[in-house]
């Protein structure tokens, strides 16, 4: 099995694709791990130091690379790997896409506490979040193998038999 998990920053990515991964006895990886190893410079010092497109190209060799050595894993993306088409044709391709969704009401609060991203506009914060949100929600819906609205996940353990029983339903091989 071939697992990618998937969504907007702070959506709970990374951390339930390790209870997952947990849970099925299989590998995790998380692809700024997989860059920083291909590149030795970390994701985002990556793209603000060559820019969007040179990010784009190293996330997908990482992950082709990592797809090419290894069988089975959960491998966590970028909250902005929906704007790397290739990357995303490689996922579609290789294994399952599990789109984890949340509120864009709900996650804009949460990116802020970690300080205004670069990708959003200063002077139009909100505004900006929401459009981006909208895009990258689109994009994803239409790659994703499974979709699934998580609310606020207040509970990980619920969260994550959940998600469990969400790809029971859908006969992905989890048992």
């Amino acid at each position: 099995m071939r697992l990618f998990i998937v969504g907007i920053k702070h959506s709970g990515k990374t951390t339930f694709a390790k209870r997952l991964a947990k849970h099925l006895s299989l590998p995790f990886s998380d692809c700024d791990d997989l860059i920083l190893s291909l590149t030795g410079e970390d994701a985002r010092s990556l793209y603000r130091t060559h820019g969007k497109e040179y990010f784009m190209e190293k996330e997908y060799l990482a992950t082709k690379e990592y797809i090419a050595s290894n069988e089975s894993f959960v491998l966590s993306l970028g909250g902005g790997a929906s704007d790397n088409t290739s990357l995303m044709e490689l996922l579609k391709k290789e294994g399952i896409i599990l789109y984890l969704i949340r509120k864009k009401e709900d996650m804009l609060p949460v990116i802020l506490k970690h300080g205004i991203p670069a990708f959003l506009d200063k002077d139009n914060i909100e505004g900006s979040f929401y459009a981006l949100y909208e895009r990258r929600n689109e994009i994803y819906k239409r790659y994703a193998t499974i979709s699934v609205n998580l609310g606020e996940y207040r509970d990980k353990d619920d969260t994550e038999r959940f998600l469990i029983k969400t790809l029971e339903e859908n006969n992905y091989g989890i048992k």
